[in-house]
């Protein structure tokens, strides 16, 4: 009896078109039956955001040779949740989001079209992965990212992830021959300055630029942060269950709350 083909869902957040996404198609070809649903237009930022007040369209596209494509006019999370509703006809074995261009490490992780579109595949019961390569350039050399999205989507295909986890994985700009590796790791504390530009458009209306500079506190040799600033691939076992589990026992032994309160 031959063996069931593994269904490989594929998106992204910079867009059907992104070059990081066709770089993902190619590592993860031959490992089963791909399908892709991609923003029709980039969503970079997008977070967790789902379309509720506007029509979502979904276009198929002939753009990948020999996979079924579709571009969907709504965000990251809209892509995976009309293709398990309107497209697979069986749960999919694997999501892969990206490859993004531009990092997804620490925080990033918060804000991350990419990751949510892994995080919406992971509540719905599918392994989910999320890629990073940490170049913001459309002409970025994808090989090395390509190469580790292969090898890290293959094990989560043998050996599977515990329930309620996805994988964020993040590439550092460099060759292959460079990269020292992969290290499982934390998420490092971090965080963003903003510094909001106040800018005059033609008509001398004012409006503001986002600018910021990334802040790392942590200074641990068990981040992704680290792991990246010393070559090597960081892959964050992450989930979507944002209990602080430590913060209860705290709680219910600090603060005043009487009977009729709990």
């Amino acid at each position: 009896m031959s063996q069931k083909q593994s269904v490989i869902l594929v998106t992204n957040d910079d867009g059907v078109t992104a070059p990081g996404l066709k770089a993902l198609i190619e590592a993860v070809r031959g490992l089963g039956r791909i399908i892709v649903v991609a923003p029709d237009s980039p969503q970079s930022g997008m977070g967790h955001a789902i379309t509720i007040a506007n029509p979502l369209r979904l276009v198929k596209v002939d753009e990948f040779e020999g996979i079924e494509a579709y571009q969907c006019s709504g965000t990251p999370a809209d892509c995976v949740k009309l293709a398990k509703d309107k497209l697979l006809k069986e749960p999919a074995d694997l999501c892969v989001s990206g490859i993004n261009h531009g990092s997804n490490s620490s925080i990033n992780v918060i804000y991350s079209g990419t990751m949510s579109a892994a995080v919406e595949a992971s509540i719905e019961g599918i392994p989910a992965i999320g890629f990073s390569l940490l170049d913001h350039n459309f002409h970025a050399d994808f090989s090395a990212a390509s190469h580790y999205a292969k090898i890290i989507s293959q094990q989560v295909l043998q050996y599977g992830l515990p329930e309620a986890t996805l994988l964020n994985v993040n590439i550092p700009r460099l060759s292959k021959e460079h990269i020292k590796g992969i290290k499982v790791c934390r998420q490092a504390r971090a965080r963003w300055e903003e510094d909001y530009d106040k800018r005059k458009d033609p008509r001398g209306e004012e409006y503001y630029w986002l600018k910021g500079k990334f802040i790392v506190d942590d200074k641990g040799q068990d981040t992704d942060e680290w792991a990246l600033q010393n070559g090597y691939v960081s892959v964050v076992p992450t989930q979507f269950d944002m209990t602080a589990h430590h913060a209860i026992p705290y709680i219910n032994n600090n603060w005043k709350l009487d009977a009729k309160t709990r």
